[in-house]
């Protein structure tokens, strides 16, 4: 169990945002900020997924490539891919070459676009906001995934999107603020319901 971390500049962190600059500048920048628009979600989701497996911090540091890989994640664009951007992504060495990963993006790029109909993606999303929690204490006191994540989950896989389980998209909830677990002590905390 760990609570929150005094780092050298006094402030207290999360553990996992106390350590190295790349994870605590995204601890005290974006972890947990609200996000708007599509490109933003579609971009947040695809790199949760391509997560799966590795550590965050290889997902932050190959970011900007991500970016300009897939476009900005403008999901008509994604969508649009073919075997061509496949074989293009698989030889990019700036990002996880993945195969299952990258044609995971270009589905989820497609059911995206499809969402539209629905409302879009980020209001698919914010619709399994659950209602605030107690904060956790300890890093021990965060869950991995929750009914809401359980429940986005199985209805983003109905509408055609893949590698979204439930702890991805507990994972994504955090991520964009529909879920705090910054830890009690954090100087984040409370921050996006500001």
């Amino acid at each position: 169990m760990s609570g929150a971390v005094v780092g050298a500049d006094g402030f207290a962190r999360c553990p996992w945002g106390a350590g190295d600059d790349v994870n605590r500048d995204y601890h005290d920048t974006e972890w947990g900020v609200p996000i708007h628009g599509e490109s933003a979600h579609l971009e947040r989701l695809t790199l949760e997924a391509f997560q799966s497996g590795l550590s965050w911090r290889t997902i932050l540091e190959k970011r900007e490539s991500f970016r300009a890989a897939f476009a900005g994640f403008d999901a008509e664009v994604v969508a649009a891919y073919d075997d061509a951007d496949r074989a293009r992504l698989m030889a990019d060495a700036g990002i996880v070459r993945n195969r299952l990963k990258v044609d995971a993006a270009i589905t989820n790029a497609r059911a995206t676009v499809e969402l539209r109909g629905k409302g879009g993606l980020e209001a698919f999303v914010e619709g399994f906001r659950p209602a605030p929690a107690d904060p956790p204490a300890t890093t021990a006191d965060v869950p991995t995934t929750s009914p809401e994540s359980v429940a986005l989950a199985k209805a983003l896989k109905k509408e055609g999107f893949v590698f979204v389980g439930p702890t991805t998209m507990y994972a994504l909830m955090e991520a964009i603020g529909l879920v705090d677990d910054h830890l009690v002590g954090c100087h984040r905390r409370g921050v996006a319901a500001q």
